[in-house]
């Protein structure tokens, strides 16, 4: 039986390992997709790779801890496994705090530390200095170092403000403390009261962005993905673009025939509109390469043929798109189920931050993970996918926002345009978001399966003294583990079996010691769901406009990007010579890159 635990833990912590190097893989993916390539800078992308990786191991924690403390119950009987002895059972216990510890404090020391100080040695680089031997690396270190002083400061005043001023739960005292499960939760050092302020301070700055950004991502990421087919395909757009720029080219020979014999000269107004149209032209032009790059003119065999792909599988995405708008929906409604009934219901209201004692109220998330948790590892596999989600619907979030300071755009996230700056801040955005995300999990979406996962116990008395109680024949005794039992012999019971999950014990401990931070974090899930609300139904009303202008700022930052670093194009220019063969707008791209390079 031990050698049997000791295999399913073990392959619980294999599978963690595997779903981290996919988030190596998915954070690399992210940083190279949205990053700027002529300003890419070394320093930046790994601080942004590590960031996002070490957000996502911690989030994709909680799965391995409902799966690990669940695994020492007998769900059926509702009692301990033979193998789950109490001292393997705090080894569990133990082995997760570390990791827990280990990766909340890493990302706390990346959001306050290590990125902010990234951000300015990038800052402090300047090439002609440098060049001229003007800046050292010394010199760089030192400008970037002193303006870390202050975030420096803010970590030491917030753990000396978590480390000495006293928790408001331990000055409580009230009624609602009397229960052995509060009492725990206040059984901490001064080090673990430090940790929770400060991630407790995190959280309540993270969710106050996770409003914004996720309650818009969530509700435009699926409908991103059904309104994805373009309203003017490629052909399409090429077509009208080659129409158009032969109209301008007529009436520019029109304007040059008219005014050949002239021996004063063009007009002045003649002259401002062959100007016009010579920008126009240009613009025309840079539209029609982009056009036929996204048909694949001029590309591989695979380029075309993955072009070819993405057509055919567009449908899916729009099966895809209604599908992940069900469950947007389905996750909004168990949110406001659980948010509604810990509003009635809560044992000790904003003195805890509104802890449930149970779930009331059918709620459609919890109950399809106890469902699914019969047939293992549905339920984890479920509980990973929906993190996916709220990641992904994040960065859709960012995306569409931007990097704002209330209604000033700072920077825009677009793919391959954002620069280094907006992507360490994004960084740090996400960082936070993803904190508010673990606390919306945790204790909005699935509360009572992500605090105690499948666990279950026997409400019946022990035949014997120092027996356990047994429910082999009466299955309806055995009952859901929960913070609060109703009745004195069931809570024993309950703590005799019940292993509360850490992430739910960390965050309770918050709230519980931190009761500002519980209370803001939960009255905020309702401005999520009033943000995702009014987004979702704008989305559906709204019809998607082709943004001819953005095409024309991509394709113009795409040839003074070419100007400094246009390898590649140099490269297609050289298998043209070869081959013999032009594509029509390469002379107007010529001349777009003379504009180019003349702005």
């Amino acid at each position: 039986m031990a050698a049997q635990g000791y295999v399913q833990t073990s392959l619980i912590w294999v599978a963690y390992a595997v779903a981290a190097v996919l988030a190596f893989i998915a954070a690399s993916i992210t940083t190279f997709t949205w990053q700027a390539p002529r300003d890419r800078s070394a320093i930046v992308s790994t601080v942004a790779i590590v960031s996002l990786t070490a957000l996502l191991a911690t989030v994709l924690l909680l799965p391995v801890d409902i799966a690990l403390v669940s695994s020492t119950t007998s769900t059926a009987l509702g009692v301990k496994k033979d193998w789950a002895t109490p001292a393997r059972v705090d080894n569990i216990l133990l082995t997760l705090k570390i990791v827990y510890y280990s990766l909340y404090s890493f990302d706390a020391l990346l959001c306050l530390l290590i990125i902010p100080f990234s951000y300015f040695w990038y800052e402090e680089y300047d090439e002609v200095e440098e060049q001229e031997g003007n800046q050292t690396f010394g010199s760089r270190l030192w400008g970037a170092f002193k303006y870390t002083i202050a975030f420096i400061l803010l970590v030491v005043i917030i753990f000396l403000v978590g480390f000495f001023v006293p928790a408001a739960g331990s000055r409580g005292g009230g009624k609602h403390l009397d229960l052995d499960f509060f009492k725990r939760l206040l059984d901490e050092n001064h080090g673990e009261k430090a940790l929770t302020f400060g991630v407790g301070l995190l959280i309540t700055l993270g969710t106050l962005l996770y409003i914004l950004y996720t309650g818009a991502g969530l509700a435009l990421f699926p409908v991103s993905l059904i309104k994805s087919a373009p309203a003017l395909s490629a052909p399409q757009l090429s077509e009208n673009t080659a129409s158009q720029l032969e109209q301008n080219r007529e009436r520019q020979r029109q304007l040059e025939m008219r005014n050949a014999g002239r021996p004063e000269g063009m007009p002045a107004k003649d002259r401002r509109e062959l100007e016009a149209l010579a920008r126009e032209e240009r613009t025309l032009v840079r539209r029609e390469r982009l056009a036929a790059e996204a048909q694949g003119e001029g590309k591989s065999f695979i380029v075309r043929a993955w072009h070819k792909i993405c057509a055919v599988f567009r449908p899916l995405k729009l099966i895809g798109g209604i599908i992940l708008i069900l469950l947007a929906l389905l996750i909004w409604v168990s949110m406001l189920i659980t948010g509604i009934d810990k509003a009635a219901n809560s044992v000790c209201k904003e003195h805890c931050g509104y802890i449930l004692a149970h779930i009331n109220v059918f709620q459609p998330i919890n109950w399809l993970f106890v469902q699914t948790a019969k047939a293992f590892p549905i339920d984890y596999v479920l509980m990973a996918l929906l993190i996916l989600l709220f990641f992904s619907s994040t960065i859709s979030g960012v995306a569409t926002i931007g990097i704002r300071f209330l209604w000033l755009r700072i920077f825009q996230i677009r793919k391959g345009r954002t620069p280094p700056q907006a992507l360490l801040m994004a960084t740090v955005m996400l960082a936070l978001i993803m904190l508010g995300i673990n606390y919306a999990l945790a204790m909005m979406v699935a509360p009572q399966y992500a605090s105690y996962g499948t666990q279950t116990f026997c409400d019946l008395p022990p035949r014997h003294p120092f027996e356990r109680p047994d429910c082999s024949d009466t299955p309806e005794a055995v009952k859901p583990c929960s913070e609060w039992a109703d009745a004195a012999r069931g809570r024993r019971q309950q703590q005799q079996v019940c292993t509360p999950t850490v992430m739910s014990t960390f965050l309770n401990r918050v709230t519980l010691n931190w009761p500002v931070f519980g209370a803001v974090a939960f009255w905020a899930q309702f401005a999520f769901l009033g943000v995702f609300l009014i987004v979702f139904l704008t989305s559906l009303f709204r019809t998607p406009k082709l943004d001819l202008h953005e095409i024309d700022e991509e394709a113009e930052a795409d040839e003074e990007e070419g100007l400094l670093a246009g390898t590649g194009r140099r490269f297609g220019a050289t298998w043209q010579d070869i081959t013999g063969r032009t594509k029509r707008g390469s002379n107007g791209a010529g001349s777009g890159n003379g504009s180019g390079s003349g702005a």
